[in-house]
């Protein structure tokens, strides 16, 4: 679950790391009356919406004087926002976030992450702030920080504390290594005390006053964890979210829509992940990212292909099912009964291997559906079979 910056800032302000003044506004004299709220006479007037890139689409504009507020907020409010994250539709700005104006001597960068690799949590931090972190990595992967924690241990101060000296702060003031250490450490209270998949300011700025301030923030929650937050739960914007996506949600599914035309059913992250891949090794695309689970049953089975087919752009769907905990009879039952409930003309193809996969065969086969899709028992000839199909 994601939320919106503003929300963010409330979030991580409360463990202590410091953000600028700032109010939300819904409508343009709101925001004109937030701006007069504003310790400064130049305030940031902000689209808030679920993606990043929201200044290089014009979301994001720099005010000085009440005209200037008026004008920017009545352009960005119900603009159709376009970035990289939006895709071409974009999204529709609602809700601005009006913010102090300051003097930035540097801008950093600052995430937190869990890390499947070590098992642990990862804090990484570049000088390079304000740019996307996957161009600096790739094109100067010496400017990128990282500090491993296990959550069993805990952040240490001598890792914030190297953070801060890593990213060269002592340069501009030796004072700011403290404040620094502190911002490190009060983020990553609110990272773990919140149950987030990821944490990040970008950028971190360092004021003309030497303040260190999240200029933005993203964060996103451990679906899993939200029974525990009540509170979170209440900060979803469901008008930002996809309507497939909260359908999914419903259901216990793990659904991403994307641009592709092959609909994906599969259990396993890892396994939706690699099917998502070898799809586009046969030079075919994606239409979802969708993980049906290791406990699916053929209720949920039955729903993930009907949220699958009201994708206009799906031209074929892809089942690939490894019953390691979930048997393949069971999935098989559940193709069966989407089978006769949703009116099907698009292709589907059928992998069903492990636990009770023959069981499954035989389920399909005496339903009366088997004309209708087709059964393929390796992993990579079912993906270009798909592929084929959603050209054909």
């Amino acid at each position: 679950m994601k939320i919106h910056e503003f929300q963010a800032k409330e979030i991580i302000s409360r463990y202590g790391a410091s953000v600028p003044v700032g109010y939300v506004a819904k409508k343009v004299d709101e925001a004109l009356d937030a701006a007069t709220k504003l310790p400064s006479d130049v305030c940031v007037v902000k689209a808030q919406i679920h993606a990043g890139g929201r200044g290089k689409g014009g979301g994001v504009k720099v005010s000085k004087g009440k005209e200037e507020v008026k004008t920017n907020a009545t352009a960005i409010l119900g603009m159709q926002l376009v970035t990289k994250q939006t895709g071409p539709e974009g999204q529709k700005v609602k809700t601005l976030l009006v913010e102090e104006g300051m003097e930035i001597k540097k801008e950093l960068y600052f995430s937190i992450l869990p890390d499947r690799a070590t098992q642990k949590v990862v804090l990484i931090a570049s000088t390079e702030g304000g740019m996307n972190i996957e161009e600096v990595a790739e094109a100067t992967p010496e400017k990128i920080l990282k500090e491993f924690v296990d959550p069993a241990i805990g952040l240490r101060p001598f890792q914030t504390q190297r953070l801060a000296f890593g990213l060269g702060l002592e340069k501009f003031d030796p004072k700011l290594i403290r404040q620094a250490s502190a911002f490190f450490m009060n983020l990553y209270k609110a990272f773990m005390a919140e149950d987030c998949s990821m944490l990040e300011i970008n950028p971190v700025v360092v004021t003309g006053d030497n303040r260190i301030l999240a200029l933005d923030c993203k964060m996103s929650f451990d679906d899993n964890a939200l029974m525990r937050h009540k509170k979170t739960l209440e900060l979803r914007d469901l008008d930002e979210e996809d309507p497939t996506e909260i359908e999914a949600s419903n259901h216990d599914l793990s659904f991403i829509k994307l641009d592709g035309s092959i609909g994906c059913m599969v259990n396993g992250a890892g396994l939706a992940m690699a099917t998502m891949d070898i799809i586009q090794h046969y030079g075919g695309s994606p239409a979802n990212f969708l993980d049906v689970g290791g406990t699916a049953d053929a209720e949920r089975v039955e729903a993930a292909f009907k949220i699958i087919t009201k994708d206009p752009n799906v031209k074929a769907i892809l089942i690939n099912i490894f019953g390691g905990i979930v048997r393949c009879n069971i999935i098989a039952e559940g193709v069966v009964a989407a089978f006769k409930k949703v009116n099907l003309n698009i292709p589907v193809v059928v992998r069903l291997e492990g636990t009770n996969a023959e069981q499954a065969a035989e389920i399909i086969e005496q339903s009366g559906i088997g004309d209708k899709l087709t059964m393929v028992k390796e992993f990579a000839a079912a993906a270009q079979a798909a592929v084929e199909l959603s050209k054909g």
